[in-house]
């Protein structure tokens, strides 16, 4: 009982520490600009910029473009963690095919993101497709690293084991090789997850008129500092959505873990 006293008192004392850095954070946002004598246009004031939200929800559509973003952000984490997860599994389970396409998948990890977007604009003009698949490029490397080490992990005698059982190759897969590459898949998907908000970022700024990326590429062509932080601040308001669903289903799949072996939050 005095254990789930502490744990309790620790968390609110948590959510009290973290309200009053939340609001020192606003004050210091909405005076510090005037105090120091930094110009508008350089860094707004909280309340310039909760004004422009206001208005931005209305002429901009401020939502839709959210809508979009988020959208297109899981479409590209969903896709790329498929990707990633097959990939590293076969890559995993056959040597063979990891010396013949690792250097390949390696040259495409090295290569900068930013530079496929202009191509895949070029290639399925200004719609939602290039933002995807930059998406899905950033979010792949990252799970199928993860998988593959988990597969390599796997102990050998657990599956020679399952074999004198006379267990087929998908017993094996779902009984010891699935399970054991659960932790690490999904510390790839945490990782995955914050990245995929960048390459719909990417894409949108490159080549496109809808999205958050969008709406912050129009805010620095007009010169318009306030509506460039509401950009800011909808993209990682997204991105958390993302992450915290990611958060929320590791819980219900790795529930039987105690949560430092999965470094749950």
């Amino acid at each position: 009982m005095n254990l789930e006293k502490l744990k309790l008192n620790i968390i609110s004392s948590g959510l009290w520490a973290g309200l009053a850095f939340a609001v020192f954070f606003l004050i210091l946002w909405e005076w510090g600009p005037v105090f120091f004598e930094i110009p508008p246009y350089i860094i707004p004031s909280a309340s310039s910029v909760f004004i422009e939200f206001t208005r931005a929800i209305e002429t901009e559509k401020l939502f839709w473009h959210a809508g979009i973003t988020f959208l297109e952000t899981i479409a590209g984490f969903v896709i790329g963690s498929l990707l990633g997860m097959s990939v590293g599994y076969i890559l995993g389970v056959s040597p063979k095919a990891e010396f013949v396409f690792s250097p390949y998948i390696l040259a495409l990890q090295i290569a900068p993101k930013v530079a496929f977007a202009p191509l895949f604009v070029l290639w399925f003009g200004f719609t939602v497709y290039p933002k995807i698949l930059v998406a899905v490029l950033i979010v792949f490397f990252p799970i199928m690293v993860n998988v593959l080490g988990a597969i390599r992990t796997v102990d050998p005698d657990m599956i020679n084991l399952a074999r004198t059982f006379n267990a087929s190759r998908w017993q094996i897969f779902k009984m010891i090789e699935f399970r054991d590459a659960m932790p690490p898949l999904f510390s790839g998907l945490r990782i995955g997850s914050t990245l995929a908000i960048i390459g719909v970022v990417v894409g949108e700024m490159v080549g496109g008129s809808i999205g958050l990326g969008a709406i912050l590429v129009f805010a620095e062509g007009a010169g318009n500092t306030a509506l460039a932080f509401v950009s800011i601040i909808m993209l990682t308001i997204v991105g958390i959505i993302v992450y915290g669903a990611v958060i929320l289903l590791e819980r219900r799949v790795l529930h039987y873990l105690p949560r430092s072996e999965y470094n749950g939050i």
